[in-house]
């Protein structure tokens, strides 16, 4: 007698492999022809008055984007005409001796090719603070003096850095956020959302437990993990199947910039580095 496929795990089959290709053909397109637009999930600093954070992440460059994405921290204080990027890079640690890239530049640009999704957005009242203790957090980072793809630290290891020490953002890092796990010599910690608790072994091996993230288990730096919050299967290499984090948007489907948006003449310094 035949078995059938449960309709429900056929579905999450599919859902998985329908990600997995879309995963793999987006990290294979040429950087040459990539596009560093914004996408329209930052506002119009001109417009907006209030204070604002965001935490972006995006598929990297060539290879490395079968298995992972670059993450980063936009900042506007109240009356800010442009957004502070905080980043870590490894040009620029190849470059100048240091990774961390403080820089003005559009928060929501195509990562070579790749849109961003936003992880994490905080607005309006106390803000402010929470921009100001992000600075500080970001001048205290100890490994700016080192950059290493796998397992960490990385521009994700930065952002996990940054958001234990401002845990209102609640901030979940996707498992493809290689480096996330990575906290140096040290064994416990508390999870990237800075809540809950994380064992891991040099970013190698480990778990960690919140009521952000979850349950998660990183085996050689590929996260596996459930989101029983937003109920949601999180992979390696494919991302969260399942329900979108509540703090989580999306490049909308359709992307056009706002025409009174003056991206040129608000970031007339800005320019693409490779991670």
């Amino acid at each position: 007698m035949q078995c059938a496929i449960p309709l429900r795990l056929r579905d999450l089959i599919a859902a998985t492999m329908a990600r997995v290709v879309a995963s793999f053909g987006a990290a294979s397109r040429d950087r040459r022809g990539a596009r560093r637009q914004p996408v329209g999930l930052a506002p119009d600093p001109a417009a907006t008055p209030e204070p604002v954070v965001q935490v972006y992440g995006a598929r990297c460059s060539r290879w490395r984007g079968y298995f992972g994405v670059h993450t980063w921290i936009a900042v506007k204080p109240a009356g800010a005409s442009a957004y502070t990027v905080y980043e870590v890079l490894n040009s620029r640690f190849r470059r100048f001796g240091s990774a961390l890239a403080v820089r003005k530049r559009v928060p929501d640009a195509h990562w070579f090719g790749h849109a961003p999704e936003l992880l994490a957005e905080k607005r309006g009242d106390g803000v402010d603070a929470l921009i100001e203790r992000i600075a500080q957090a970001a001048r205290e980072y100890p490994h700016a003096g080192e950059y290493v793809v796998w397992p960490g630290p990385n521009s994700n290891t930065f952002t996990a850095y940054i958001a234990r020490a401002v845990p209102e953002l609640e901030v979940d890092l996707p498992p493809t956020a290689i480096g996330k796990d990575y906290f140096g010599g040290r064994l416990v910690a508390t999870a990237p959302s800075g809540s809950g608790f994380q064992l891991s072994l040099f970013g190698l091996l480990g778990v960690l437990a919140s009521g952000v993230e979850g349950f998660e288990v990183n085996l050689l730096g590929l996260s596996f993990g459930i989101d029983p919050f937003a109920p949601a299967l999180k992979l390696p290499l494919i991302g969260r199947l399942g329900a979108t984090h509540p703090n989580r948007r999306a490049a909308p489907a359709i992307m056009s910039a706002d025409p009174s948006y003056d991206v040129a003449s608000q970031y007339p310094a800005a320019r693409s580095e490779r991670r």
